[in-house]
């Protein structure tokens, strides 16, 4: 799913950075709020994997919960819609995926090509 992630923002053709100054509030379907939220748990899974010494915490979290949402999300919403605002801020929600599903993937040890 990161190759996606990567091949979604590769498609657009903008600059990542630019993605910060996005207008989240602009995410309403539930397939955002439930990508986002799985997010935000990343820095506090890492730390139990890490305090439990259980990697096996990390890859379900990325496979089960981060990589399972983003193909959902995928399959539910354009990402490179008309609305600019809108197209930015699913953007910078790929975009903040895309990076999850590397670090933690670097934490196990686990390459994350871009392309395949």
């Amino acid at each position: 799913m990161r190759t996606r992630a990567c091949s979604v923002l590769r498609e657009w053709g903008g600059d990542v950075a630019s993605l910060a100054a996005a207008d989240l509030s602009l995410l309403t379907s539930p397939y955002e709020a439930a990508l986002a939220q799985k997010l935000t748990e990343f820095p506090e899974l890492l730390a139990r994997a890490a305090t439990e010494f259980a990697p096996h915490l990390m890859t379900f979290y990325l496979h089960d919960d981060v990589a399972a949402r983003l193909h959902t999300y995928y399959n539910a919403e354009r990402f490179l819609v008309d609305d600019e605002q809108l197209r930015l801020a699913r953007l910078a929600l790929v975009a903040a995926t895309r990076q999850v599903l590397a670090n933690g993937l670097a934490v196990l040890g686990v390459s994350a090509p871009e392309r395949m």
